[in-house]
């Protein structure tokens, strides 16, 4: 049962994959839309710029914000661990 359940999960998928690349048409992609006006293309160093570096550094920022905000305050143990128990009985000989 397990082969056929596969199987129909393969067949669905891969017909679905075939209806949405047939149903995309690239050529549509290189007709230009009434208004329709494009500036310049980026350089590899620009896309690289804005779509790896700028969202490393963001992230570096918030991270680094988060790790300074987190030291600034006093750690306070409220768990049991700082509880100081000391022996007030002493053993008589």
């Amino acid at each position: 049962m397990d082969k056929k359940n596969a199987l129909r999960a393969g067949a669905l998928a891969a017909g679905t994959t075939l209806m949405m690349l047939l149903m995309t048409s690239p050529a549509l992609a290189l007709t230009r839309d009434d208004g329709d006006d494009p500036g310049t293309g980026l350089s590899v160093v620009e896309t690289l710029g804005l779509y790896v570096l700028a969202p490393v550094a963001l992230f570096a920022i918030i991270a680094g914000l988060v790790m300074v905000g987190d030291k600034s305050h006093k750690k306070k143990d409220v768990t049991s661990s700082n509880i100081s128990t000391k022996a007030k009985a002493e053993a008589k000989a």
